[in-house]
């Protein structure tokens, strides 16, 4: 990765082994590397003493960045009322966008660098040519290794941000990144970012269940079969999402597992077979729709859908309407998915992101 131009290219920093390695490889490649460090909550000493050792150990400049009002307001608030309005979020899909690609790209900008480069396992596929790339086709694909691929997180990303985007870890397995870090003595954190980074009491990961608890009020209800009978109670509806099993208590019998959230008449609908088909579905709608070409696909479009975090790929058909879901397609950025096989726990919140393949197509929110 040697380039002959020298470019500068600032490096979101978390202390971490992804980040740092990153920082180093671009380096070596050639390129004028500055690190940058977002403060975005109250728990970011450790972290920052090891982004300002790793820079330090580099040579390069080292930027800390106050990001903590931007982070409750357009993350934390979000997460919290996503669960009081009964659906379940997806935090770091929203954090990439308004914070590490938000933020961050306004700050590359100030700093007078060419580009914003990340330690995400992703990789881009440039095409086309032109000054700086105006008019390059700029493609999203899958990382190298399959078990740290980040691509889910990233499909709200467009052609104006990817222009000034780097992944340089794209290309290497997480195995080969430690061996790099060890290789070049990068002083990086001994621990494993967690994937919500607020869910912190003291220095302690808490559960997202503790931290909704002292942050929204809780009401008892019904905890119901699918026929209407009374089984139990439920400690509050934000508790729970569909297909949930842990935290469902119902003494002496169970398993149950989460159907239906009823927040008119705060009730819980449980069923107790895991395959039971009112935890499926074969159809659903997605808002807020991003085409990381910046263009809609011919629609109707066969293509395949992910509905979470590390969740096989499912063929399926997206459309501007669809027959049973015509209704509720009214927005211009609203999409209904038709799933070739059933789909189990199809999740209000969370992202359903399209792939050609490898290649991340687009994505959008399930309704």
């Amino acid at each position: 990765m040697k380039i002959t131009n020298k470019k500068t290219v600032v490096v979101a920093m978390s202390g971490g082994v992804d980040s740092s390695v990153a920082a180093y490889l671009l380096k070596q490649a050639g390129y004028t590397v500055m690190g940058v460090f977002l403060r975005l909550h109250d728990n970011y000493e450790e972290a920052e003493r090891a982004a300002r050792a790793v820079c330090k150990k580099l040579e390069i400049k080292f930027y800390p960045l106050s990001a903590k009002e931007s982070f409750e307001k357009e993350v934390v608030e979000y997460f919290i009322k996503s669960y009081a309005n009964g659906i379940t979020p997806n935090p770091c899909v929203v954090c990439n966008k308004a914070i590490k690609f938000g933020v961050l790209l306004k700050m590359m900008k100030e700093l007078q660098g060419d580009y914003l480069a990340s330690g995400h396992y992703i990789r881009l596929r440039r095409k086309g040519t032109g000054n700086k790339e105006q008019g390059t086709n700029i493609k999203l694909i899958k990382g190298i290794d399959k078990e740290k691929d980040q691509s889910y997180f990233l499909y709200t990303l467009g052609q104006e941000q990817l222009r000034h985007l780097l992944f340089p870890l794209g290309k290497y397995t997480k195995t080969e990144i430690k061996k790099i870090a060890k290789q070049a003595d990068l002083p990086v954190l001994k621990t494993e970012s967690q994937d919500v980074c607020f869910l912190v009491n003291e220095g302690k990961i808490i559960e997202h269940n503790i931290f909704l608890r002292e942050r929204l009020k809780m009401t008892v209800g019904d905890i119901k079969d699918l026929n209407g009978k009374k089984l139990g109670e439920h400690k509050g509806l934000p508790l729970y999402t569909i297909g949930q099993r842990r935290g469902v208590e119902i003494g002496g019998t169970g398993p149950y597992y989460v159907a239906r959230c009823d927040y008119k008449t705060n009730t819980l609908y449980v069923v107790n077979d895991p395959n039971d088909p009112a935890l499926f579905s074969d159809e659903f709608v997605v808002k807020n729709v991003n085409w990381i070409s910046g263009k809609e696909p011919k629609m109707p479009y066969n293509t395949e859908v992910v509905i979470r975090y590390r969740h096989k790929a499912i063929k399926c058909k997206v459309c501007k309407t669809l027959s049973v879901l015509q209704a509720l397609v009214s927005e211009k950025q609203e999409y209904a998915v038709k799933l070739k096989t059933p789909a189990r726990a199809v999740t209000p919140g969370q992202s359903a992101v399209f792939y050609d393949n490898n290649e991340v197509i687009g994505g959008g929110i399930i309704q």
